[in-house]
C-alpha cells in the first residue's frame, strides 16, 4: 500500500513518506483526533501477506513496546486499519547519523556525546534481555537539541523474538554485522551491539567504514580477517586513547571486546579525559617561559645578595 499526502488510514492523515525499506514504510502522520504529529510504520504489501514477516513485525512491536528510555524512539501504540498492522511511533525532529555523515567526519566531542547516549540506551535494553543487532547510522536519530535516539528494533533479539536466528541465517545489515552475526551464530549477545557501536564510532570520526570492498564477499572477508587502520591515523584530531577504545570495541573475538555497555561508557569517558600528547599550546609554552625566567632572575638576585653580604662583612 503506497500512501500520499492527505490520505487517511485509521485515525491518521498522511503528511509525507519518511523512509522505506525492503519490507516496510514509515510515514509522518497526524492524528486527526489529538492533532499530534507521529510516525507510522507498517509492513508493505505483498509482504503483508507473508505470515512469517507479519509475525516478525508483531514481535518487533512487542519488543519495542517493552522499552521506555529517553534515548530510544518511543512507541505510542499499535492498531489494525485498512487490513494492516500499524505501529505508531514518536515523531522525531532531526537528522539521522547517516544524513549527518554526508558532510564528512563529525567533531570528536559530538561523536563521543552521541555514543554515550546510545550506550545508555543499549545498557537499558541489554538489562532487559534485548539485543538490537542493527546499530548503524541510519538507525540513530539526532534531535535538534542534540539528543540521540535509537530506532528500528526490526531484527532485535529478545525474550519474545529469540527464535528469529534459529534458521542459521545472518541477521542485520551486512556493513555493520559483527563476525558472529556473519557466521549466523544463534548465540549473538550484547557484545555484538557493542561491536557495531565501534564500527559506527569509527565511521563518524573518519568519514569511512573500517571494512570495505567491491562485493559482499570482500566485505565479509575483510571483516573476518583484517584489522582496520586506527582512527587517529585517518583523523589526527582523534586522541590516541579514544582510538584504542574503538579498536577494542571492534575486536573479532567477543571475549576481547568490552563485556558490557557500562564498561564501554567508562572507557570512553576515561579516553576523552586522558592527557593528550603532542606540541604544547602556545599559552602553556609562554607561561613556562615566564616561570623559567622568573626562577633564573630569583637565583641571580640571591647569588648577588650573598656576594654583597660576604663583601661587607669582609670589609668590617
Amino acid at each position: 500500500m503506497n500512501l500520499k499526502a492527505q490520505d487517511s488510514i485509521g485515525d491518521y492523515e498522511v503528511v509525507h513518506l519518511l523512509g522505506a525499506g525492503g519490507m516496510g514504510q514509515v510515514y509522518k502522520v497526524r492524528n486527526v483526533i489529538s492533532d499530534r504529529t507521529e510516525a507510522m510504520k507498517f509492513v508493505l504489501s505483498p509482504a503483508a501477506d507473508d505470515g512469517e514477516l507479519v509475525d516478525r513485525f508483531v514481535r518487533e512491536i512487542k519488543v519495542h513496546a517493552s522499552l521506555d528510555h529517553p534515548n530510544i524512539a518511543g512507541i505510542r501504540t499499535a492498531q489494525r486499519a485498512a487490513g494492516q498492522i500499524l505501529m505508531i511511533l514518536e515523531y522525531i525532529e532531526g537528522e539521522t547519523m547517516e544524513e549527518l555523515l554526508r558532510g564528512g567526519p563529525l567533531p570528536v566531542a559530538d561523536v563521543v556525546n552521541y555514543a554515550l547516549q546510545v550506550l545508555d540506551a543499549l545498557e537499558y535494553a541489554h538489562e532487559r534481555g534485548i539485543v538490537h543487532r542493527d546499530i548503524k547510522p541510519a538507525n540513530i536519530m539526532i534531535t535538534r537539541g542534540g539528543v540521540a535516539k535509537l530506532m528500528d528494533f526490526g531484527v532485535a533479539k529478545g525474550p519474545l523474538s529469540d527464535d528469529i536466528t534459529r534458521t542459521g541465517r545472518a541477521v542485520g545489515s551486512l556493513s555493520y554485522m559483527s563476525p558472529e552475526q556473519i557466521q549466523g551464530s544463534p548465540d549473538v549477545d550484547a557484545r555484538s551491539d557493542l561491536y557495531q557501536v565501534g564500527l559506527w564510532l569509527y565511521e563518524c570520526l573518519t568519514g569511512r567504514r573500517p571494512f570495505g570492498g567491491d562485493s559482499d564477499y570482500s566485505i565479509i572477508v575483510a571483516r573476518m580477517q583484517e584489522n582496520a587502520p586506527s582512527t587517529n591515523m585517518l583523523n589526527p584530531n582523534v586522541p590516541r586513547a579514544l582510538s584504542q577504545v574503538i579498536a577494542k570495541a571492534m575486536e573479532r573475538n567477543p571475549a576481547d571486546r568490552f563485556q558490557s555497555a557500562a564498561a564501554f561508557k567508562a572507557a570512553l569517558r576515561d579516553a576523552i579525559s586522558a592527557p593528550v600528547g603532542g606540541p604544547m599550546q602556545p599559552s602553556r609554552v609562554l607561561w613556562l617561559t615566564y616561570a623559567a625566567l622568573g626562577f633564573t632572575a630569583f637565583m641571580m638576585l640571591t647569588t648577588l645578595a650573598a656576594a654583597i653580604w660576604t663583601l661587607l662583612h669582609a670589609v668590617t
